[in-house]
């Protein structure tokens, strides 16, 4: 996928989350929730290392879209993620009525990573996003930022910070 200049610093800002969630001691996920308007409205990174598992930015933002935003300007509403919506994140995207999704690196890709690095498989199957929520619009990888984010879960999961 190629991006175009308005949308590589959203998705850059989404590596620099993830490493923030790194250097915190968490699994190496960040995203950004922009308006229509261009305007940044949220931006989160994976907070699973306090014991809950549903700590993920997608989910986080989603949420937080669905208690502050009108159905229209949700819909008009992008996410930039460094990783595709797990099938959790996906659901309540489309539940709240999010508009497109734009990641980094692909569940297909991560889980390739995962198991190079012989990490035990999670408990839920890492899903393409349109198989979770077919109406959702979905652009990514994005090669040019994806060596970045397979590095830092290289370094989550070999315990180097």
């Amino acid at each position: 996928m190629v991006v175009n200049d308005t949308e590589l610093p959203y998705l850059r800002r989404c590596v620099e989350l993830a490493t923030e969630a790194l250097v915190a001691g968490d699994e190496p996920f960040g995203s950004v929730l922009v308006g229509g308007d261009g305007t940044v409205l949220g931006e989160d990174h994976n907070r699973v290392a306090s014991g809950d598992r549903t700590r993920h930015p997608e989910f986080e933002l989603a949420r937080w879209s669905a208690a502050h935003l009108t159905p229209g300007e949700r819909a008009a509403a992008t996410v930039y993620t460094s990783g595709e919506h797990c099938p959790m994140c996906a659901a309540a995207h489309a539940w709240v009525g999010l508009g497109r999704i734009v990641y980094v690196a692909s569940s297909q890709q991560l889980t390739y990573w995962l198991r190079e690095l012989e990490v035990p498989a999670p408990p839920v199957r890492a899903l393409p996003v349109h198989e979770v929520a077919p109406g959702v619009i979905v652009d990514g990888p994005v090669p040019e930022l994806t060596g970045q984010i397979r590095e830092l879960h290289v370094r989550f999961h070999r315990g180097r910070d």
